[in-house]
């Protein structure tokens, strides 16, 4: 008994509809940096405090996310994946923040240039044991 071949085309949409269930992360990577007070007036809600979570986990948009301002307000779970230094990051750790700056033109400097996200000094503390610069990040909307 002869068994029919498959279509290439049909194996490979079996093939990417099971894989969907299989994903180990559904997020995206880049670097995340912090910075320190003073974090008014932001881009996005100018000198309006009840913007910031009371938490202080919040961050400023890198121009890898920043969306023509479309990112002020969204929130991103964000967890260290790696850094410089061995140790660095806070394991199984995810925080959430909130984007309330651009960080180019955030009132503090970052740690760290071009990364897609800066972090509070808050938030950056709840996923990294150590003081670095900047970090590798995975984080999803």
């Amino acid at each position: 008994m002869q068994i029919k071949k498959l279509p290439l085309l049909h194996l490979l949409w079996c093939f990417l509809f099971v894989s969907q269930f299989f994903q180990l992360s559904h997020g995206d990577v880049g670097t995340a940096a912090h910075y320190s007070p003073p974090y008014l007036p932001t881009t996005c809600f100018g000198d309006d405090q009840t913007e910031f979570p009371s938490t202080n986990l919040f961050a400023a948009a890198g121009d890898g996310i920043w969306d023509n301002g479309a990112s002020c307000g969204r929130q991103y779970r964000v967890r260290c994946i790696s850094a410089s230094q061995p140790g660095t990051c806070v394991p199984d750790q995810t925080i959430q923040v909130k984007i309330v700056d651009y960080a180019p033109t955030a009132l503090s400097p970052s740690s760290a240039q071009s990364t897609t996200i800066v972090l509070s000094r808050t938030a950056f503390g709840g996923i990294t044991n150590k003081a670095v610069d900047s970090i590798n990040i995975e984080f999803q909307q």
